[in-house]
């Protein structure tokens, strides 16, 4: 994919085998929003997405995932890519997600506490692999979002290009959950000073943000993760697709 790829991952947040949402990463501050994320899924799929986001939030919170059934009905329910997240901290558990067909695999906590597994990781692994950076005031945080490092954002970012990454995801804690926008300004500074592909989540809320996000497409964003607005139906999956695909049909002689 080159450096102006625009994607729109919808996404599937699993605990206790429910999808949910939380807000700013407290897990006490929980609404589930559906029984059955196979479900949620083919939805997504149904209305056009090209890629599916699921967070394990029990794996983030405990350190190895715990939804893996779920996960695994998920990829064999539908036809677009799946990327997951949470609690993924060894080889193991990689070569187990892979197995089950997981087309992307996000290290969190591992990149700040387990930085030689991260680096055998993108070895081996390559484009499968993404990094999370999930920041509070610019702090990188680990453990489900339980305990911040004394690392910048920034500075995790230039580490991980060193190593090979060459996708990020970059949450704004402090805007997850809570449809006031995305940080562009921090997005745009950590694509800038690290070379990485990075893609948005935190805060998106409406179309709008998507559509503004795609302006920034060459000095790396690379696309963002939609969640609480699509379960409260500020964002229409189907109509943001199309529109930011219609951008892309637009600059794709300039890109």
């Amino acid at each position: 994919m080159s450096k102006s790829e625009f994607i729109l991952y919808p996404a599937i947040d699993i605990l206790d085998g429910k999808a949910v949402r939380l807000l700013r990463g407290d897990y006490d501050e929980k609404t589930v929003y559906n029984d059955n994320p196979v479900e949620v899924a083919r939805q997504w799929v149904e209305q056009g997405a090209d890629f599916i986001h699921v967070v394990d939030l029990d794996g983030a919170k405990e350190g190895s995932p715990k939804n893996r059934p779920v996960i695994e009905e998920i990829v064999k329910s539908v036809p677009v890519p799946v990327q997951v997240g949470g609690g993924i901290r060894t080889g193991e558990t990689l070569e187990a997600l892979f197995s089950l067909g997981v087309a992307r695999c996000i290290l969190g906590t591992a990149a700040v506490r387990e930085p030689d597994f991260v680096k055998q990781a993108l070895v081996e692994y390559g484009e499968k692999i993404a990094i999370g950076i999930d920041a509070k005031n610019g702090w990188v945080a680990v453990n489900g979002w339980l305990e911040t490092s004394d690392i910048s954002a920034v500075e995790l970012g230039k580490q991980l290009k060193q190593w090979g990454a060459s996708r990020v995801i970059f949450t704004d804690i402090a805007r997850d959950g809570t449809l006031t926008g995305p940080n562009l300004a921090a997005t745009i500074d950590l694509a800038e000073q690290t070379g990485l592909k990075v893609i948005v989540s935190g805060g998106v809320k409406e179309t709008n943000d998507l559509l503004e996000l795609t302006k920034y497409r060459q000095t790396g964003v690379a696309g963002a993760i939609i969640g609480k607005a699509l379960y409260t139906g500020s964002i229409d999956l189907q109509s943001a697709i199309t529109q930011v695909k219609q951008i892309l049909d637009v600059d794709g002689g300039k890109a």
